[in-house]
C-alpha cells in the first residue's frame, strides 16, 4: 500500500510525516513566513493525499532546491535589490502562484484515476516553477542581460531579463526535476519513460518553455503593471502544464 497512489493508509501515514517534518525544517531554516507555511501544508496535503508521497517529495525538492537558490550570494542580491524578501523567506503568494497547478494537476489525477500520465504532468508544472526559479535567482547574479522581447542590453533583475547564467540554471533546474520524476517512476511502477522515452523529455521541455514564457510575460505585460509577479508564474505554470498534458495525452 505504501507505493498505491491516492487515499489508502501506508500513503496517507508517510504523507502525514512529511507534512511534519516540512513544519519544523521551514520554519527553522526560514524557507516559508507563517501565511506561505500554511498554504504550503494546504497544498501538501492535497499533493500527497490524492496523489502520492512521491510527488510531495518531488514538491519539496522544488522548495529545497529554490530555497537553496535564494540563499545563494544572498547579501549580494539583497544589497542590489534584487532579494525576494529580507530574510529570503517566502509568503503564501509565493506558494499559490508556484504550487497551484501542480496541485490542480494531481485533482485531475486523482478524479480520472491517471495517476501514470499525471506524474509527468506534475513533473512538468514542478518544471517549471524550478526552472524559473533557479533562473531568477542565479541569473540576476550575471551582468551580461538582454531583454528577451528585443535582445537589448538590459538591467540585471529587470522583468523579461535574460542571460547565459539564467539559461544554463532554468535548464539545470528543469533536469533536476525530470531525473527525480524518473525515479519515482522506477519506484511506483509506473511507466517510468511514458511514451518511449517522452516523458523526461517533456518535463525538461515543459520547464525550459514555461521560464522562458515567463521572461516574455514579465516584459510584455508585468513591466506595463497588466499583472504581477505572481500572476506570470501561475501563468508561465499554466503554460507549460498544457503543453506536456497536450504531448502526453492527459488525462
Amino acid at each position: 500500500m505504501l507505493w498505491d497512489p491516492g487515499l489508502n493508509q501506508g500513503n496517507l501515514v508517510v504523507v502525514g510525516g512529511l507534512i511534519v517534518a516540512l513544519l519544523l525544517l521551514s520554519t527553522r531554516a526560514k524557507v516559508l513566513d507563517k501565511s506561505g507555511l500554511a498554504a504550503a501544508v494546504v497544498l501538501a496535503t492535497v499533493v500527497g493525499g490524492l496523489g502520492h508521497w512521491t510527488w510531495l517529495m518531488l514538491l519539496l525538492s522544488f522548495l529545497a532546491s529554490s530555497h537553496f537558490a535564494t540563499k545563494y550570494r544572498f547579501e549580494e542580491k539583497a544589497a542590489k535589490g534584487m532579494s525576494e524578501s529580507g530574510d529570503g523567506s517566502r509568503g503564501w503568494t509565493n506558494v499559490v502562484a508556484n504550487g497551484g497547478m501542480p496541485g490542480l494537476v494531481v485533482l485531475v489525477a486523482f478524479l480520472f484515476d491517471a495517476h501514470h500520465a499525471g506524474l509527468w504532468v506534475f513533473a512538468a508544472a514542478v518544471a517549471v516553477a524550478t526552472s524559473d526559479t533557479w533562473a531568477s535567482e542565479f541569473g540576476c547574479l550575471d551582468d551580461r542581460v538582454r531583454m528577451i522581447t528585443t535582445l537589448k542590453r538590459c538591467e540585471p533583475g529587470l522583468n523579461g531579463g535574460v542571460s547565459p547564467k539564467g539559461q544554463f540554471a532554468a535548464f539545470g533546474g528543469g533536469t533536476l526535476i525530470a531525473v527525480l520524476a524518473l525515479c519515482v517512476a522506477f519506484a511506483t511502477g509506473g511507466d517510468p519513460l511514458m511514451g518511449n522515452g517522452r516523458g523526461p523529455l517533456v518535463v525538461l521541455f515543459a520547464g525550459f518553455l514555461g521560464c522562458q514564457l515567463d521572461s516574455v510575460f514579465g516584459a510584455v505585460l508585468e513591466n506595463r503593471g497588466l499583472m504581477t509577479k505572481g500572476t506570470v508564474n501561475a501563468a508561465s505554470i499554466l503554460a507549460g502544464s498544457v503543453a506536456a498534458a497536450l504531448l502526453l495525452g492527459f488525462p
